[in-house]
């Protein structure tokens, strides 16, 4: 679809045909609203979006946040909007750099100015990397964030992503923009990829091959998993609860996992007999990366807002990860 279906939707989604967006897409048509998708495809794929093409009230059109007539044409069509589109994947940042900053905020940017405009109100998602290098877990909401050295490409996006959490609360304050915006932790489920350096897609395409599954590091660097579909109910609960305006939120699952034992896990459900191989950082990444041992969110904030967050154990969110590929690849 090269131009703007015109009539009114309930909802945009920018970036609506990534891993999370075409979960979230799928659900809203489910509780029977109407949606409009903005996504340049960079890294995001028109098939994620193979169920929703299918309702009359789906519409998308190919294009960049980067593009402000565009998006302000976009978010005049719609009643909300949930902000998605950015730069993801380690190896992605780390290759690119430029184009993650202009994404994340020139894109978001342009979102929020449009939004402001018609006094939509807006989800804007943002990432647990915001915390950067702090050792104060689990994180909370008003901790402080600890961000690696300029010079350091990977915490380009870090940086960025914190940029888009300042404009959007100082739309909120200055200009009365109703905003919420949700750090998110490690969403994984059907449908993500592995090849922007994901570690869950990663770990099963290795094992459902019989490749060595390559855990990076020493294996002991703990994360929060949460499921792609309680995530996006997070989120829809948040874009509508009124004491959630102006606010950051996390949004994850609490339990602390290792990656040896994420790596193990998926071995032991796909049946796969894959080594498990320690590779060191610097031969996965440029010298002068730096990972965090620990990152695990403290939803207190989350559950008072909206009574829930993410819940699903390792075993069935792994298990919904091989189901996925090994339907895919059949």
């Amino acid at each position: 679809m090269d131009r703007l279906r015109i009539r009114r939707y309930d909802y945009l989604v920018t970036g609506g045909a990534g891993f999370i967006g075409s979960h979230l897409c799928e659900e809203l048509l489910r509780r029977g609203s109407s949606v409009l998708v903005l996504d340049d495809l960079s890294t995001g794929d028109l098939a994620n979006l193979e169920e929703c093409v299918e309702s009359e009230e789906f519409s998308y059109v190919i294009g960049s946040v980067l593009d402000e007539s565009l998006v302000s044409e976009a978010v005049d069509l719609c009643g909300r909007v949930v902000h998605l589109a950015a730069a993801v994947g380690v190896r992605n940042i780390i290759d690119r750099p430029v184009e993650t900053i202009e994404a994340n905020v020139k894109g978001t940017e342009n979102v929020l100015k449009a939004a402001d405009k018609k006094d939509r109100p807006s989800f804007v998602a943002s990432t647990s990397e915001v915390y950067g290098k702090s050792e104060a877990v689990p994180f909370r909401e008003d901790g402080d964030i600890v961000l690696g050295a300029t010079s350091r490409s990977r915490w380009s996006y870090a940086c960025s992503k914190a940029v888009d959490e300042f404009l959007a609360q100082a739309y909120w304050k200055d200009k009365g923009l109703p905003v919420v915006v949700g750090r998110l932790f490690n969403t994984v489920g059907p449908r993500q990829s592995g090849r922007y350096g994901m570690v869950l897609p990663r770990f099963v395409s290795q094992a459902l091959r019989g490749e060595a599954i390559t855990v990076y590091g020493d294996g002991r660097q703990t994360r929060c998993f949460s499921l792609v579909g309680e995530v996006v109910d997070c989120i829809l609960g948040l874009l509508h609860c009124e004491d959630a305006v102006g606010r950051v939120v996390n949004v994850g699952s609490t339990q602390e996992v290792t990656i040896m034992q994420l790596a193990q896990t998926v071995r032991d459900l796909s049946d796969s007999d894959s080594e498990i191989v320690l590779v060191p950082y610097d031969e996965a990444y440029p010298t002068d990366f730096e990972d965090m041992r620990r990152r695990a969110p403290d939803v207190s904030l989350l559950h008072s807002l909206i009574g829930r967050a993410p819940e699903a154990g390792l075993e069935e969110i792994v298990e919904a990860v091989i189901g996925w590929a090994m339907q895919t690849a059949e």
